[in-house]
């Protein structure tokens, strides 16, 4: 930023990083469709779309945090959209879920010790970057 615009913007890199992320993020939903719709319960119908409607979400978002006139009301639908994923995450964890491969032979509950508090810096991140001090 100091490079870019001549001054520090931590906000504004945060949202960019953000972003970025987000955009990697929703790749996963469509190159991983298989694994990650065996996150879901089998009982919730239509999980490859709810999968595919995700990784839309996600580049959704990543767009609209760089929107200014978008920015606050994509960051608190991004704190609810975190808060909403986690339950998959949990399941997929105590089903050893390995999205990638598309088995069970994920890293099971020791993957939550590194998931939950993720998903809390990923909520404070959005929170800060864009609501607070965005």
């Amino acid at each position: 930023m100091k490079i870019a615009r001549g001054n520090y913007n931590v906000a504004l890199a945060g949202r960019i990083a953000m972003s970025v992320m987000l955009v990697f993020t929703a790749m996963a939903h469509f190159k991983f469709t298989q694994g990650m719709t065996m996150m879901l319960p089998e009982f919730i119908p239509h999980r490859e779309i709810i999968v595919w409607l995700t990784g839309v979400i996600e580049i959704a978002a990543a767009v609209g945090l760089l929107i200014p006139s978008l920015r606050f009301v994509t960051a608190w639908l991004l704190i609810v959209f975190f808060t909403l994923i986690l339950p998959a995450n949990v399941y997929a964890s105590f089903h050893n879920v390995n999205y990638q491969e598309a088995t069970f032979t994920g890293n099971g509950v020791n993957y939550l010790w590194f998931r939950i508090p993720l998903q809390i810096l990923f909520i404070l991140w959005v929170y800060f970057s864009s609501i607070k001090f965005g």
